[in-house]
């Protein structure tokens, strides 16, 4: 293409520009990309003017929708206010929001740490572990992923996640609760939960026998939504307890209300984190992370430690309005409730399209499909090639959904919270025309 005609076609500029100036790795959705350049609510537009019914949320983090001006006005005010000063000074919206989330978060924790991102959450759960037990080594899971350092990537387990070979000693990978494909050849409930109580033999064969800590999603997100069956926590949990670990919780997919009905994931499975870590959906987009432990836990950590970024007064003043939002308007509860009619939607599109859809999970507006070969013909063979063309169908058709699993085949679907029934059955309709059309194309 021309200069001429990127000048003419700011959409195919942005594309150009992107593949220059951007790493390779930084991939993008779509055979063409969408240039995104306007969001409002549940709606999001392109450089082009069109718009499109967004239902993954910038990856579970636009939690009460596109410049929710409740977001944005407390956002700007304090921009305007104080910008930056960093972890040296305390400010007020920083230590409001450490005094909220130890209100919010389940059980007893209350100190928080505040960094910019995901990734350093975990890294500093990790650390806070080995201190505090004096252990060192963690167990991760299988088809978990972490984030992008070197750490993370090395908790990851994911291949198509991890750029270079594992750089961190003392990580071991337990087996994935994926019922619908158990690496153990089981069948829930007849398997009594073997994924759960295989931890055990792999602490006492692969560690020194006592670890550090055990850091689970209670839904692995980038791993397609798996979801584990409601005894495994508090078996797994248990064991590595029973072991001297703690339990690390990330919630940065699964918190603030985007399970449903409950403010945190793992509330669902009835565990009371040691360490929890989380991210995206707090502050509805703005760069923000955190760490909160029980005080015992907090008080180990005993080295001076800083984060230039880590709550900064803009991030926790979108966060505070964002969970004034998730709580003023009871979000939570709509995640139950419009989950619950999604995932009806999603059940009868598998009903529809019995070959194609092998599998429907998550909770709340956390929902997935997992499409395969054929599973009327048990052949359960990763079909990324027809998750690949059901995003191109969607997004002709105005929808935006998410991808994940190891092998790319399974569709993640996670609207704003604010979604509503008109958006739940609109995005329903979609889905349906474009399996339709999936259906009729040759192969």
């Amino acid at each position: 293409m021309n200069e001429d005609t990127r000048q003419e076609d700011p959409a195919a500029a942005a594309r150009a520009k992107h593949a220059e100036y951007l790493l390779p790795a930084v991939a993008n959705y779509y055979d063409e990309p969408v240039v995104l350049a306007s969001g409002e609510g549940m709606t999001l537009r392109d450089v082009d003017g069109r718009e499109y019914l967004d239902f993954f949320g910038g990856i579970l983090t636009v939690s009460v929708g596109h410049c929710n001006p409740r977001v944005t006005e407390p956002l700007k005010l304090q921009i305007d206010r104080l910008g930056h000063v960093s972890s040296l000074y305390p400010t007020v919206p920083t230590v409001e929001l450490a005094e909220r989330l130890a209100r919010l978060t389940p059980g007893r924790l209350k100190k928080s740490l505040f960094t910019a991102s995901g990734t350093e959450a975990d890294e500093t759960a990790v650390v806070l572990a080995q201190l505090f037990t004096g252990s060192q080594e963690i167990i991760a899971l299988r088809h978990g992923y972490s984030g992008r350092s070197l750490l993370a990537q090395s908790l990851t387990g994911h291949a198509p996640w991890r750029a270079v070979p594992t750089q961190i000693a003392a990580i071991k990978h337990a087996v994935s609760p994926y019922c619908y494909r158990c690496p153990l050849g089981a069948t829930y409930p007849e398997c009594e939960v073997r994924c759960a109580t295989d931890l055990r033999e792999l602490i006492q064969t692969t560690t020194t026998g006592s670890v550090a800590a055990f850091l689970a999603e209670p839904i692995q997100g980038v791993g397609g939504f798996i979801t584990p069956p409601p005894e495994y926590f508090q078996i797994a949990v248990d064991i590595v307890r029973e072991h001297g670990g703690v339990f690390i919780c990330d919630e940065v997919q699964t918190g603030f209300g985007r399970t449903g009905s409950r403010m945190f994931g793992i509330e669902h499975w009835g565990v009371e984190p040691d360490i929890m870590t989380m991210a995206k959906g707090i502050a509805n987009g703005m760069p923000l992370g955190v760490t909160i432990a029980t005080p015992e836990i907090a008080d180990a950590f005993k080295a001076l430690t800083i984060s230039t970024y880590g709550g900064n007064p803009p991030s926790c003043a979108a966060a505070l309005a964002t969970l004034d939002v998730i709580e003023g308007e009871a979000l939570a509860a709509n995640a139950e409730t419009l989950g619950a009619r999604l995932r009806e939607g999603l059940e009868e599109l598998q009903r529809r399209h019995p070959r194609r859809i092998g599998d429907v999970r998550g909770k709340g507006l956390m929902q997935a499909l997992e499409l395969v070969v054929d599973e009327t013909a048990g052949d359960r063979t990763p079909d990324p090639e027809s998750t690949s063309r059901l995003f191109e169908e969607t997004k002709a058709r105005g929808l935006l959904i998410g991808k994940g699993g190891l092998h790319g085949n399974v569709t993640r679907i996670s609207p704003p919270l604010i979604a509503g029934a008109a958006d739940v059955d609109e995005a329903l309709r979609i889905l349906g025309e474009a399996f339709a059309a999936i259906d009729s194309q040759p192969g």
